[in-house]
C-alpha cells in the first residue's frame, strides 16, 4: 500500500526554497500501447520494452515491432528528454530518449514521463534511482509477488523539488561521479573478456582443438565429487545458523568465477549431515544453473546439486574453471529436465578436455592471477565510487550540496 500523503510531507524535511510535489503535479505521462496480435492494427514500428530500458541508457539491440495506426502514432510515440519509466521488472527503472533511433514507439509495460518547465529529466531520474536503491521507491509499488508502478501509483510519487538552478546543479554533480563510474564498470566488463582470451591464445578454442593438444577425460585431471546434504535445509531449520558455510547453486552462479563471500551457515548438526570441502576446490553447478563455476576462497560445504573438482595443482583448477566456460552453455542446452534442468556426476567425468603441458598451465595461471589482481583493484575502486556516489546523492537530495 502506498502510504498516505501526509505520512510522507511528515517524513520529508526540505530546505526553505524546496517544495514537496507529486509527479503528477510536475510532468505528464502515460503507459504505451498493450501487445496484442489479435487486435492490433496498421503499419509495424519498432517499440521499446521492458527489457530495452535500463538506468540512465537503452538497449537497442534486441527491438521487436508491433502495428500501429495512424491516430496511434503521436499517442505512442517518443520524443527528444522524454523520461521512459518501467512499470513492471525493476519498477521505476528510467532512462532518458535522446532520439537514438527515429519513429519509435512504447508498450505498456512503460510510462512516457514529459516533465513540465518546473522539473529536469535528469533531476528525476537521479531522484528514480536513489529511491529504488534506498527502498523508498517500494512504497508505490503495487503487487504482493511480482511488483508494479500503476499510473496512479507514479503520479502520488512524491520528492523534494529544488529551483531549476539548483536541479542543474545537482545533476552536473551526479552525472560527473557517474561518469566515473560507468567507465569503471566498462573496463571491468572488457577486463572480464580478457579470460578466455587468454585461454584462446595459448591453446586455442578448446572445442576444436586447433593446436592438437592430447586429449583426457575431465576425471583423469583431478578428483569430482558431489556435494552432500541429507536433508534439505528448508524442512530442516536445525541444520542453519552456525560457524559453516554454505555455498548454494546460486552462490556460484553470481560469484564471477571465485566464490568470496557467503551468505548461509550450516550449524554442527547441519555439517554432520554434509561435508567441508577446502578452499581451492572449484565448484560446478548440476541444477539449475548449469555448469556455473567459482573456486572456494574459504572451506565450505556445499548441496549435491553442485559437484567439487579438486586437483593438487592450482593450475589445473584455474584450466578447468575457464575450459568449463567455453562449454557452459552447451551443456545447458542439453541438459535433461523435469521440474528443473539438471545434469549428473557422469557426464562432468567423461567430458574430453585438452591437456597442456605442465609449463604452460603455470603460465598460465600466472597470467590468470594478474588479471584477477587488476580486476580486483578496479573493483575496490568501483566500490569507493558507489560509495562516494550514495553519498552524494543523499547529500543532494537533502538540498546540502
Amino acid at each position: 500500500m502506498t502510504p498516505a500523503s501526509g505520512e510522507l510531507i511528515r517524513a520529508d524535511i526540505l530546505p526553505p526554497d524546496w517544495k514537496l510535489v507529486t509527479l503528477s503535479q510536475v510532468a505528464e505521462y502515460s503507459l504505451g500501447k498493450m501487445l496484442d496480435a489479435a487486435k492490433n492494427k496498421g503499419c509495424p514500428f519498432f517499440y521499446l520494452g521492458n527489457v530495452n530500458v535500463k538506468w540512465f541508457g537503452f538497449d537497442l539491440s534486441d527491438l521487436r515491432s508491433m502495428q500501429f495506426e495512424g491516430h496511434e502514432l503521436e499517442r505512442f510515440g517518443l520524443k527528444k528528454g522524454d523520461v521512459l519509466i518501467c512499470e513492471g521488472g525493476e519498477a521505476g527503472r528510467a532512462a532518458i530518449w535522446d532520439e537514438q533511433l527515429p519513429n519509435i514507439k512504447f508498450q505498456k509495460a512503460i510510462h512516457r514521463v514529459r516533465p513540465g518547465p518546473e522539473l529536469l529529466n535528469r533531476f528525476l531520474v537521479h531522484r528514480l534511482l536513489m529511491d529504488s536503491h534506498s527502498g523508498r521507491l517500494a512504497e508505490y509499488y503495487t503487487g504482493a509477488t511480482i511488483k508494479h508502478l500503476t499510473s496512479k501509483d507514479l503520479g502520488r510519487y512524491s520528492f523534494g523539488l529544488p529551483p531549476i538552478d539548483e536541479q542543474n546543479k545537482i545533476v552536473s554533480i551526479l552525472d560527473c561521479v557517474e561518469s566515473v563510474r560507468a567507465k569503471r564498470r566498462l573496463t571491468l566488463s572488457k577486463l572480464g573478456g580478457l579470460t578466455q582470451a587468454i585461454f584462446v591464445h595459448m591453446f586455442g578454442d578448446p572445442e576444436i582443438n586447433p593446436k592438437g593438444l592430447p586429449m583426457a577425460k575431465l576425471k583423469d585431471l583431478g578428483r569430482l565429487e558431489r556435494g552432500v546434504s541429507k536433508h534439505r535445509p528448508r524442512n530442516a531449520p536445525e541444520l542453519m545458523g552456525g560457524p559453516y558455510p554454505l555455498v548454494q547453486t546460486g552462490d556460484v552462479s553470481r560469484c564471477g568465477g571465485y566464490l568470496r563471500t557467503f551468505t548461509t551457515t550450516y550449524s554442527d548438526a547441519g555439517l554432520r549431515q554434509s561435508k567441508i570441502w577446502p578452499a581451492g576446490t572449484l565448484c560446478i553447478t548440476i541444477a539449475a544453473n548449469i555448469a556455473k563455476t567459482g573456486v572456494l576462497m574459504f572451506d565450505a560445504c556445499f548441496p549435491d546439486s553442485v559437484v567439487g573438482f579438486s586437483s593438487d595443482r592450482s593450475a589445473t583448477v584455474e584450466y578447468v574453471r575457464v575450459w568449463l566456460s567455453f562449454l557452459q552453455k552447451k551443456l545447458e542446452e542439453s541438459a535433461p529436465s523435469s521440474a528443473q534442468k539438471n545434469i549428473n556426476l557422469a557426464v562432468l567425468r567423461d567430458l574430453d578436455i585438452p591437456i597442456p603441458s605442465p609449463t604452460d598451465l603455470e603460465i598460465f595461471l600466472r597470467r590468470i592471477t594478474s588479471l584477477e589482481k587488476l580486476k580486483a583493484s578496479h573493483s575496490e575502486h568501483l566500490a569507493r565510487l558507489d560509495n562516494l556516489f550514495a553519498s552524494l546523492q543523499h547529500r543532494a537530495f537533502r538540498g546540502e550540496l
